[in-house]
């Protein structure tokens, strides 16, 4: 086991989920500002699951005899646009979901880190369902009737 690489990449996701999970819980308030609730509520609750796993992040991190490192990550767009967002969610989603897969078979020797990391990601492709669904859905019912579901 490599633990050096665990950890690295353990930081690594702890740093861009952290911000990730500030940026859902702004456009959680956002949307609920608009009046978009049921959006709203479940931004805010994504936001809090992503935290759950930086603090399972963190822990790992520290069962594995090292510091967490609080660093800064980069800004992320914030828009008043509920489709836009999560057309741009997705996208991340994406291009993120394989690498993230393949960043977790490649620590199978560590097996802890490596089931956090797979759940992480499963948890990460149910997030991307959601979104994919969500886009159907606008496709389907049109987004007036969407955003009402919204409310």
């Amino acid at each position: 086991m490599d633990k050096q690489k665990s950890i690295a990449t353990l930081q690594a996701y702890a740093t861009g989920l952290a911000a990730q999970s500030l940026q859902h819980k702004v456009q959680g308030k956002i949307f609920a500002d608009q009046g978009f609730g049921k959006l709203g509520s479940k931004y805010a609750e994504h936001a809090a699951e992503e935290m759950a796993w930086v603090d399972k992040f963190i822990e790992r991190i520290l069962d594995l005899g090292a510091t967490p490192q609080v660093e800064t990550a980069p800004s992320m767009p914030v828009t008043t646009d509920p489709v836009e967002y999560i057309k741009a969610d997705l996208e991340v989603s994406r291009r993120e979901v394989p690498i993230l897969m393949q960043v977790t078979r490649s620590l199978e020797d560590d097996f802890k880190t490596y089931d956090i990391l797979r759940d992480y990601a499963l948890d990460e492709e149910e997030d991307m369902l959601w979104s994919e669904t969500q886009l159907d859905l606008i496709e389907k019912i049109g987004l007036q009737n969407w955003l009402v579901k919204q409310m």
